[in-house]
């Protein structure tokens, strides 16, 4: 895969999610590998959330991380993907547990739907655990898409499964 030039440094929003042992530590070390690919402005407060899907698993911790980095979308994407699989990321079906899970949430304002990756995620609107810590950090932030802003978007979700928690990562 080519690199993609990107001149300006990007901001981008990821989300960060563990919920198997040791998940405190998976969520320190996610951080600390992100700051290899650019420059870790604000890393949300972490959130302790109930799992998704049918599959009974251990609670998760949730967190989102506002980054700028130089590299582009697809390039991230795929040195993300190397830092889950650097971590011990095993591969399951999804909504299943997870060592470690990186997703490109935001990046800018780009509209990007390839095979590899879409962008913004598709799955935000629905999802609390993203929804919450992002709006810690830029609760103003307007999704490309759905144009609205995501403490609008966090009103329309159920918040119930989602608690913030005292735990720290930067």
């Amino acid at each position: 895969m080519p690199e993609e030039p990107i001149v300006e440094l990007a901001r981008v929003f990821i989300g960060l999610g563990s919920n198997i042992e040791p998940i405190e530590q998976h969520m320190r070390d996610a951080v600390k590998l992100l700051r290899s690919v650019g420059e870790v402005v604000r890393v949300s407060p972490v959130y302790e959330t109930e799992p998704v899907g049918e599959h009974p698993q251990p609670m998760y911790l949730n967190a989102v991380v506002e980054l700028l980095t130089q590299e582009g979308p697809l390039d991230l994407l795929q040195k993300l993907q190397g830092f889950e699989h650097g971590m011990g990321r095993k591969s399951r079906p999804r909504w299943h547990e997870r060592e470690i899970d990186f997703d490109i949430l935001f990046y800018e304002d780009l509209i990007l739907e390839s095979p590899e990756l879409v962008i913004p995620h598709p799955e935000i609107s629905r999802r609390a655990f993203v929804l919450a810590p992002l709006a810690d950090l830029d609760a103003n932030f307007v999704h490309s898409v759905l144009h609205k802003a995501v403490w609008e978007l966090l009103k329309e979700v159920d918040t119930s499964g989602v608690r913030r928690t005292e735990l720290e990562l930067s």
